[in-house]
Parts: C-alpha cells; structure tokens; sequence
C-alpha cells in the first residue's frame, strides 16, 4: 500500500475541524474520524460533529454511523480503518485521519494487542456486578484475577476496571499476559500534528463552546437520549452532567459549569498523553502553511509557548 496517513489531533475544542476541512481540501483527500464519539448518530451537538455542510465539502468516514445500543470498541476500529485505507490509498495520495480519541488514533498507528471479543453474557454480568456491588469491589476481584495490571491500572477508571474484568473472566487468564504493547509496522507512511494553544485561550474557546451547544439545543438533545443513559456511548461529558440535572442533583446552572470542568480536564488527559509520543510535531491551529510546509518535507514547528504551560487543567 502506497500512500501518507495526515494525523491531525489535539486537545478538545482546538480547532480540529476547522484545520481538517481545510487541509483536507489543500490536499483532496476524505477525513476518517477519529473521534470516538462522533460515531453515534443522534448526538451530534455534543459530540461536536461535522455540519451537514461541512460533510458536504468533504467526503467524510466513521461520523454517525452507529446506533447509541451497539458496541464498539479500538479494535474494531483499527480493522474496519485499515481495510478503509486499502481502498483509499488506490486512488488518493493522502487520508486525513482526524480527531481527539487517543486509543483510537494508536489503534490505527501503532495497533493494539489482539483482544478477544467479550460476548454479551460476560459484559452484562460485569456489569450487573458494577452497579450491584461498586467499583472497590471490582477492584479487590481485580487484585486477586491480575495482580499485575491491578499495579499498572487507574483504579479510579471504572471503565479500564471493568474491560479487565471482563477479559479476565471471559479468558479464564490475566488480561497482563495479553498486552504486548508491540509496534505494529503500516505499510503507509504516517505525518502526526499536534493543535496547541496556550492554555487561557483553550479554556475560553472550550466555555464559549459549551455555551454554543446549549444555544443549539444540547438540552433537548440529551433529553431524547435520557431513556438510554445507562449505555456506554452515553457515558461522557456533557450528557452525564446534563442527566444529573434531570435527575434533579444539580441545577442547570451548576450542570453547564461542570460540562466546562470536566472538559478542561479531558483537555489535560489528552495532551498528557499526546506528549509521550515522539512522533508528534505540534502547531498552532492557526498555522495553516507551516503545516502544510512540513507535510510536504519543510521546517517544523515553531512554537512560542510550551506544552507544559498549555497542558495545565485549571
């Protein structure tokens, strides 16, 4: 397979998409999303998805194209994109992959290790036990199924606790004895750009943002779904804020600040881990023709402020 791979990602409410559409156009070439959430359909202004128009300007893959009830999981990413790529690749120079969903983005780049698929009947017992007898618990059978990854593992992270579980009780082994964590070798090459901006600007971009989804209806948006909280796809910010409020445990006041928290904290989560990989070369959004310089084999990135300083939370 010939053919580049644009990577294109950053920390939440960047600018990704405007950048994308744009390079995308340079270049003529289709986006795939890599942004985990954006897959589901009935949720777009929470999820920030592509406009009507927008996907009308760029022929876009992996955007609204599951049901909030189906599972789905970086594995099945990773092999539904590669066989995209195949056929891609036969006609266009470059793909844009874009989005802000880490795992997501490693699973096309570097792979991930080959992990059985959960069935049904072990994901709803975990699950049964989660609610009935709560996360210390799952930790404690953690501990004892996989001490290693118990070690290694967010235990705070109800969802990495209970697909450990899940694998350890479906395996009958140690879900450690299954993480390689071995490189995969593409046969495309792969350009990786980071979107940066310092720190207060992000912030204020990720509250104006906040308060442009409520203007667009994310309250009624999140009220339709309300029925279907308890499903994973549904287990993110800004609708897990807003379920409280129509819970009646926060006011909607408190709710929409609390969107803008857990963002801003996302925002840090995900430049944290952007920051470990070697490979990324960061710019401002607003650099257009420096990116697309280095794209082409030009200069890198000049940026005048740090990751450090931009990755603070609060």
């Amino acid at each position: 397979m010939a053919g580049t791979l644009l990577v294109l990602t950053g920390p939440t409410g960047v600018g990704k998409t405007d950048l994308s559409l744009q390079l995308a156009e340079h270049y003529g070439c289709p986006i795939v999303s890599a942004d985990s959430r954006q897959f589901y359909r009935d949720i777009p202004i929470g999820t920030a998805a592509p406009t009507a128009s927008e996907l009308a300007r760029v022929k876009h893959y992996f955007v609204g194209q599951l049901a909030l009830t189906d599972y789905y999981s970086a594995s099945c990413y990773e092999e539904e994109v590669l066989r995209l790529l195949d056929t891609l690749f036969q006609t266009h120079e470059y793909v844009l992959l874009t989005g802000g969903s880490m795992m997501y983005i490693d699973a096309v780049c570097k792979g991930i290790d080959e992990i059985p698929t959960i069935t049904d009947e072990v994901r709803r017992e975990v699950l049964a036990d989660y609610h009935r007898v709560g996360l210390d618990a799952l930790c404690e059978e953690l501990r004892e199924l996989d001490p290693v990854y118990y070690g290694e593992v967010d235990l705070k992270n109800h969802k990495r606790v209970i697909h450990a579980i899940e694998i350890c009780r479906q395996t009958g082994g140690r879900y450690s004895d299954l993480r390689t964590r071995q490189v995969k070798q593409r046969p495309f090459r792969i350009v990786k750009i980071g979107l940066i901006r310092p720190r207060e600007e992000l912030f204020e971009r990720i509250a104006r943002r906040t308060d442009q989804m409520i203007a667009d209806g994310l309250l009624d948006e999140a009220r339709r779904v309300y029925p279907l909280r308890h499903l994973n796809s549904l287990n993110t910010v800004g609708y897990k804020e807003l379920f409280a409020y129509f819970d009646g445990t926060m006011t909607l006041d408190q709710a929409i600040e609390k969107i803008k928290r857990n963002t801003r904290v996302y925002s840090k989560k995900q430049v944290t881990w952007y920051k470990k990989d070697p490979d990324m070369h960061w710019f401002s959004p607003d650099d257009k023709e420096a990116i697309i310089e280095y794209i082409d084999g030009g200069s890198k990135s000049n940026l005048s402020f740090s990751l450090d300083s931009a990755s603070g939370a609060e």
